[in-house]
């Protein structure tokens, strides 16, 4: 049984279709690249799976229950976390307030703002900081723990949505863009941290342009076009699908 599931998933813009019947699956442990020109619909995907946009048509599954129309935060506590193309941080607060922060994703409505008052909620806040402290740890960001988030090189403020986002405890993780603007030595980190991620036993999905990621990450890839699915295999398979030459690696040399 897949741990994510699309199924014919359609949204449209007034006359404009920007995902057209889209299917695909992901299975628990996969790194699965969505990818595609500009204007494919791989944003907007993600949107449609974490409740951030409502369908037209069709559905997604997420452990084989049906999450379409749950609201985003919802879907979150469920374990399907996502970054953003743009980075969003508060940026007068430090790296590690930002960090536990990110634990609203599994924390309900009534115990956040409860935190303090009585001594289990003391230590509840006690167990977030030091879960705060083992993300950032994780990520080999320790040393920048009491850094304000605006004073980050972008490189850092792109790891440090990351670890927003693990602080979730995701089963899932979406991961939009993540190497937009780094450099290729930063690039060749993320990759290595997307690695050690599956490797603590999360699933992930990117949308990425660098295709020295895509293809160096992940196990299967699915590619869109004009917000239809035009291939999915394996990165050999897509390096050598002519429809993916054509629409995507041809008319960008490498990135789209």
């Amino acid at each position: 049984m897949p741990l994510l599931e699309l199924r014919g998933l359609t949204v449209r813009f007034g006359g404009l279709t920007a995902v057209n019947d889209v299917s695909f699956s992901v299975s628990a442990g996969e790194i699965v690249g969505l990818i595609g020109p500009n204007g494919a619909g791989k944003t907007t995907c993600f949107g449609l799976i974490t409740g951030f946009l409502p369908p037209s048509r069709g559905e997604v599954r997420l452990q084989n229950e049906v999450i379409t129309g749950l609201p985003p935060h919802v879907i979150a506590r469920r374990g399907l976390l996502r970054t953003f193309q743009k980075t969003s941080l508060f940026p007068r607060l430090s790296v590690h307030e930002n960090v536990m922060i990110g634990e609203q994703a599994r924390l309900s409505r009534r115990v956040w703002p409860a935190l303090l008052r009585t001594a289990a909620q003391r230590r509840q806040m006690t167990e977030v900081r030091e879960r705060a402290d083992g993300v950032l740890a994780f990520l080999q960001m320790s040393a920048l723990r009491d850094v304000e988030a605006r004073a980050l090189s972008y490189g850092e403020q792109r790891q440090l949505a990351v670890a927003i986002a693990l602080a979730g405890q995701p089963t899932l993780l979406m991961l939009d863009e993540p190497a937009a603007g780094l450099t290729r030595a930063e690039a060749q980190r993320l990759t290595e941290t997307i690695g050690h991620i599956r490797a603590q036993g999360i699933t992930v999905l990117l949308v990425e342009h660098d295709m020295k990621v895509v293809m160096g990450i992940s196990d299967r890839i699915v590619v869109l076009d004009h917000g239809q699915k035009i291939a999915e295999g394996d990165p050999r398979e897509i390096r050598q699908n002519r429809d993916v030459i054509r629409v995507y690696l041809g008319e960008s040399g490498g990135r789209a």
